[in-house]
């Protein structure tokens, strides 16, 4: 019997990454002049995923590797002026609004009168806390989990904390890497909803799925159903 259903915030419920691929682009044009576009991206993705330890996941984190990447690429000669529109970047980054995808806000609120309702998402706490005020969808959960990882230890401690037991858990999310696969490691059901574009550190091998047992809906819309179904 299913208990809870969870939700993932970023490109499951809105509009993220393609804030970050708008955001890259603006980078490598500043880049444009010391490098080729394709190396100054692969170099900023190298240097973020050294920095998600140091800094954990979100915009701010994004803005620091932005800068360090720079500052490598260019031994140090990168000016004032360009390091300005980089930082200028992260602001527009912040002030974005919430762009909810089509279907989410009547599926969740159909759901909230059936099953009890967690978002679940990582990141910095003041920058999720604002996604989530903005997007309007807060009130229509019953609780708000902010993570700076999601893997097995993060969901098991969700759901002691809520007193379910992990078959009763469902979570639902665009990540196979964060929101699909620590929920299977934990014995609770995984419902993966792909967005067009994958953040590349969240991309998972094909042979890591072999025997993995969870479903994929290609819209939220069919998920009322689905549930009903189980």
């Amino acid at each position: 019997m299913i208990e809870i259903i969870a939700f993932d915030a970023d490109d499951t419920l809105w509009h993220n990454e393609r804030h970050y691929d708008e955001a890259k682009e603006k980078f490598k044009q500043i880049l444009t002049r010391y490098h080729d576009p394709e190396w100054v991206e692969s170099r900023l993705d190298a240097t973020e995923l050294q920095n998600l330890k140091r800094y954990g996941y979100g915009i701010k984190s994004f803005a620091l590797s932005m800068i360090e990447t720079a500052i490598q690429l260019t031994e140090g000669r990168i000016n004032g002026n360009e390091v300005q529109e980089i930082i200028t970047i992260a602001w527009a980054m912040l002030e974005k609004p919430m762009d909810v995808f089509d279907g989410v806000r009547e599926t969740i609120l159909m759901l909230s009168e059936q099953y009890k309702l967690l978002l679940i998402t990582k990141g910095d706490l003041f920058e999720q806390e604002a996604k989530i005020a903005r997007s309007g969808l807060g009130d229509f959960f019953d609780g708000i989990e902010i993570v700076s990882e999601k893997n097995p230890a993060a969901y098991d401690a969700i759901i002691k904390r809520h007193q379910v037991v992990p078959r009763s858990f469902v979570m639902v999310g665009n990540s196979l890497k964060s929101d699909i696969l620590p929920v299977l490691e934990i014995g609770g059901l995984g419902i993966h909803i792909p967005f067009e574009t994958t953040w590349v550190h969240e991309l998972v091998p094909e042979s890591e799925l072999e025997g993995k047992d969870f479903i994929r809906l290609t819209t939220m819309a069919h998920l009322p159903a689905l549930l009903a179904s189980l």
